[in-house]
């Protein structure tokens, strides 16, 4: 039975331009590349600290680096792990590695030997390509694993001539670039030098036959926030359709024009569609920042006048919050789209002001999405508390948190269901959580959420992060949007904790204001001003810092894993436990799935 969500009512919200589906080409990730670069040939595709390399200089290199992987055995489907931040040898290895029909597995440089190692069992990489800084990391922790070939390279190879000179001079600013820049590497027997390789191999390589529906282009991992972390499987054509969604809702975008600001790292999802992909389909130029830092991105904007900036939302705070952005001319960036956490409307408005104008909107997506799945428009009609509508040829549906087969009413809290051509292939080697989130290409996100009438989706929390209160879901965003406007409260985070008597009870994480003192009776009777008895806090634990991904979001099962390891505290003993809400009254029946998902297209 057809329900409200299938008659997809966001439409009428869409960007004039925008269309309602876009038609995604079975074609394999490095056509995007071979498309811009003979539309553009000279064309920069990147810029790295002032060094250009254009889009026919990229993809020759990338076809040196595919044919250097084939003299060292690497086939089809053989799995080869990068670890680089954002620079030329990230985006040289990714396409080189695609063009050889081989499949990315992207790590975080900042892994431990311990979480690398696990990666490359799980992935059985036959290769890895990382940086010097993190070789000898990477070395331990390949010890016992499939990898044949460590591959080593320095990020001052692509700096310009006159930035790698200075990198020797004998001044305190130099030795601190050198270290940031560069490691010595031991001598050890079988270990290659990017550079080398590159300079042996030929420079045309033909694109390995695949099928781009069905052979892989990544394998993701993801699950850092809930769990064991897990390879999403995502094919070129995932890929392929998130790259073209995404180019569809900036009909603004001007193809060969464009210059996107890339400081979101690209060994994550939500860096590599939003600056590499979307970027090489539309011609755009790539300014590779490898890390954040505010004096970086303000000097890279200076120069080279970026139109696009995705971020999330620390990063665009910590830019209105720098001395220089005074003297900083922002006025280039046209768009910047916003994830991984809630974007405050203040943040909105200040980095309007310092764009003079330039659309700053928040959206949502998920690594097993590729991510992209909601966005708002960027007409002007963005609503703050929203993380947008589905993106062109993305279905969308609230369904029951008990029943996924059961639609939610309009407007009812439950959890979000995706549909699409971005939505990924399962999870590596991992049939019973793939059977968990994915039946009939839909996908099961675990966020809880709501529909407005009209369209616009808002996130309410995880599913795995509700916290049940004698009975009753109890979301933690909501405890920590009262416990920050608290004025000793400079950071928190809340879980819930096994209660023998209500199921669990909630506890808040609280970073406290420098200078302040955080009593806990005192925030205690803050939260219960403004929350419901039974979302108030009962226990209470300081720390410095939270930890947090590399997106800056809170590892709530970090917290739900150590929360007995001390400095806790209740409120005082005389203070009455919250009393439990009485039980909601039933509301009317929901319409009903199918016994089955709908298969093939929805609605």
């Amino acid at each position: 039975m057809a329900t409200p969500y299938d008659e997809r009512p966001w439409l009428r919200f869409y960007a004039t331009g925008v269309p309602a589906d876009v038609d995604v080409p079975n074609v394999p990730v490095t056509r995007l590349l071979d498309e811009s670069a003979g539309r553009y040939p000279r064309r920069a595709a990147l810029i790295f600290f002032g060094r250009k390399i254009s889009y026919r200089r990229l993809a020759k290199l990338s076809d040196r680096f595919a044919d250097a992987l084939r003299g060292l055995g690497i086939h089809k489907g053989d799995r080869v792990a990068m670890i680089l931040p954002n620079s030329p040898q990230q985006t040289i290895s990714f396409y080189g590695i695609l063009r050889r029909g081989a499949v990315v597995v992207q790590h975080n440089p900042l892994y431990t030997a311990a979480e690398h190692h696990q990666q490359l069992m799980d992935s059985g990489a036959k290769a890895v390509v990382v940086f010097e800084k993190a070789y000898e990391t990477v070395a331990a922790a390949a010890t016992g694993t499939a990898v044949e070939h460590i591959i080593v390279t320095s990020l001052a190879e692509y700096l310009p001539a006159g930035k790698r000179l200075a990198l020797h001079l004998p001044i305190k600013k130099a030795r601190e670039a050198r270290a940031e820049l560069t490691a010595p590497v031991p001598d050890d027997p079988g270990l290659l030098f990017f550079r080398e390789l590159l300079r042996s191999a030929r420079s045309r390589h033909r694109q390995v036959p695949l099928d781009p529906r069905r052979d892989l282009a990544c394998l993701q991992y993801t699950g850092g926030t809930t769990g064991r972390p897990k390879g999403a499987m995502l094919t070129h054509f995932n890929l392929v359709a998130n790259a073209c969604q995404a180019r569809a809702w900036d009909p603004d975008a001007v193809d060969g024009k464009e210059v996107t600001l890339a400081t979101l790292p690209m060994f994550h999802i939500f860096g590599l569609t939003l600056c590499l992909t979307m970027s090489a389909l539309a011609g755009a130029t790539v300014v590779l920042v490898p890390k954040f830092d505010v004096d970086l991105v303000l000097d890279a904007a200076r120069t080279s006048k970026p139109t696009i900036f995705p971020g999330v939302p620390p990063m665009y705070q910590r830019i209105i919050e720098s001395p220089r952005i005074r003297k900083a001319n922002l006025r280039s960036i046209r768009t910047c789209v916003s994830g991984a956490m809630k974007l405050p409307r203040e943040t909105v408005d200040a980095f309007r002001r310092a764009t003079g104008g330039g659309q700053l909107v928040q959206g949502y997506g998920l690594t097993e999405s590729s991510p992209v799945v909601m966005a708002n428009p960027l007409d002007g009609n963005a609503r703050h508390i929203s993380v947008g509508i589905p993106m062109p040829s993305t279905y969308a549906r609230i369904v029951r948190e008990d029943n996924p087969r059961s639609a939610a009413l309009i407007g009812e809290a439950g959890e979000l269901l995706v549909y699409g051509p971005q939505v990924f292939q399962g999870y590596w080697g991992q049939p019973r959580e793939t059977a968990e989130v994915l039946s009939r290409g839909w996908l099961r996100t675990g966020d809880i959420a709501m529909m407005s009438p009209d369209g616009f989706f808002t996130l309410i929390d995880r599913k795995k992060d509700v916290i049940i209160v004698d009975g009753i879901n109890v979301y933690p965003s909501e405890i920590e949007e009262a416990l920050l406007d608290h004025p000793a409260v400079l950071d928190c985070a809340v879980i819930g904790i096994p209660d023998e008597r209500r199921g669990e009870q909630v506890k808040a994480y609280v970073v406290p204001m420098p200078g302040y003192r955080a009593d806990p009776g005192e925030i205690t009777d803050f939260c219960a001003r403004r929350l419901a008895p039974f979302k108030v806090p009962t226990v209470f634990e300081y720390r410095q810092e939270l930890p947090k991904n590399m997106l800056g979001k809170v590892l709530r099962r970090v917290l739900r894993e150590d929360h007995s390891g001390g400095g806790e505290y209740a409120p005082e003993p005389s203070r009455p436990a919250p009393a439990a809400r009485p039980p909601a009254t039933a509301g009317p029946p929901a319409e009903r799935w199918p016994a089955e998902y709908p298969s093939g297209r929805p609605g």
